[in-house]
């Protein structure tokens, strides 16, 4: 079975499927956009191969072998990704909202809520990318909050 999760812009995975001698594999693609979609049916074709799917409800599956399945992939395409971009713009009209009445604020950064003990294991000697192993986190964040905690040492000297 082959999946590559939710992103088709890197594509390298889903080229190499294509690129094997094996087409009766059950692909697991989720295309962000019609033209993804469209996209993917049109290099199958190329290699003479036709899509199929198989769960789709009632009792014929669907396939890009013949025009009618073309045509229902298309308008199912076409209306899961009107779908998601309601959803998507419906998401931004509620941060909007919620951001004017002072109700949201984002994500509280996680490495910033451990700026003290980030502090503490440095004064205790313990190096940038040892400090990061023990938090789990990247080391790039433990130089970031060791920089703003000398940014504002300065700060309070001048």
């Amino acid at each position: 079975m082959y999946s590559d999760g939710n992103f088709l812009s890197n594509r390298t995975k889903l080229q190499s499927g294509f690129r094997s001698s094996v087409y009766s594999e059950v692909v697991k693609v989720r295309p962000q956009a019609v033209a993804d979609l469209l996209n993917i049916v049109a290099l199958l074709e190329t290699k003479k191969v036709s899509l199929r799917v198989l769960s789709m409800s009632g009792s014929q599956p669907l396939d890009t072998a013949a025009a009618t399945g073309r045509l229902m992939l298309a308008v199912i395409g076409a209306v899961g990704q009107a779908e998601r971009e309601t959803m998507l713009e419906r998401q931004r009209e509620g941060i909007a909202k919620a951001q004017r009445e002072g109700k949201y604020k984002g994500r509280a950064p996680t490495v910033r809520r451990r700026t003290e003990e980030i502090i503490r294991l440095r004064e205790a000697a313990v190096m940038p990318t040892e400090i990061a192993t023990r938090l789990g986190i990247g080391r790039a964040s433990v130089y970031r909050i060791l920089g703003e905690q000398t940014d504002g040492e300065r700060q309070e000297a001048a």
